[in-house]
C-alpha cells in the first residue's frame, strides 16, 4: 500500500511536469493503479451518492493530465523510445494496444540517451528526482 502511495506522490508532486528522465515499470503501474482507484471511487460517489461529486471527479481528472503524460513519456524513455511514441495512442483501435505493449516492456538495464537506469528500490521502480 505504501509503494502505491509513494509512486503516486513521486509522479504527481515531485515530477509533476518532468518530461525528462526515466520511470521504472513498477513505479509507472503503481501510479496507474492509484489513479484508476481514485477515479473509480469518485465515479461511484457521483452515481451512488450525489452528482455534486462530479465537480471533484472532473477536478481530479484535470489535475492529473500533465503528470500522467509526463509519466507516460518517462516510461517510454525507460524502454529507449522517444516520448513522441505517446502519440501512437491517437491511432484508432490499435494505437492504445500498441502503447500498452510499449508501457509493459522492461526498461533498458543500461544507461540510454534519456539517463541512467532506475536505481531505487527494486519493488518501487521510482527514479529519484
Amino acid at each position: 500500500m505504501n509503494q502505491m502511495i509513494d509512486a503516486w506522490k513521486d509522479v504527481v508532486t515531485k515530477n509533476y511536469a518532468n518530461f525528462s528522465g526515466r520511470l521504472g515499470l513498477a513505479g509507472f503501474w503503481w501510479f496507474v493503479l492509484v489513479n484508476f482507484i481514485v477515479e473509480l471511487v469518485l465515479l461511484i460517489l457521483v452515481v451512488a451518492v450525489h452528482p455534486i461529486f462530479l465537480v471533484l471527479y472532473i477536478g481530479y481528472a484535470l489535475a492529473v493530465i500533465v503528470p500522467s503524460i509526463a509519466a507516460g513519456i518517462r516510461r517510454l524513455h525507460d524502454t529507449g523510445k522517444s516520448g513522441w511514441f505517446l502519440l501512437i495512442s491517437l491511432i484508432p483501435f490499435v494505437g492504445g494496444i500498441i502503447l500498452l505493449v510499449l508501457f509493459a516492456q522492461k526498461g533498458q538495464p543500461e544507461a540510454n540517451q534519456y539517463g541512467p537506469p532506475v536505481t531505487s528500490a527494486p519493488a518501487s521502480g521510482i527514479q529519484p528526482a
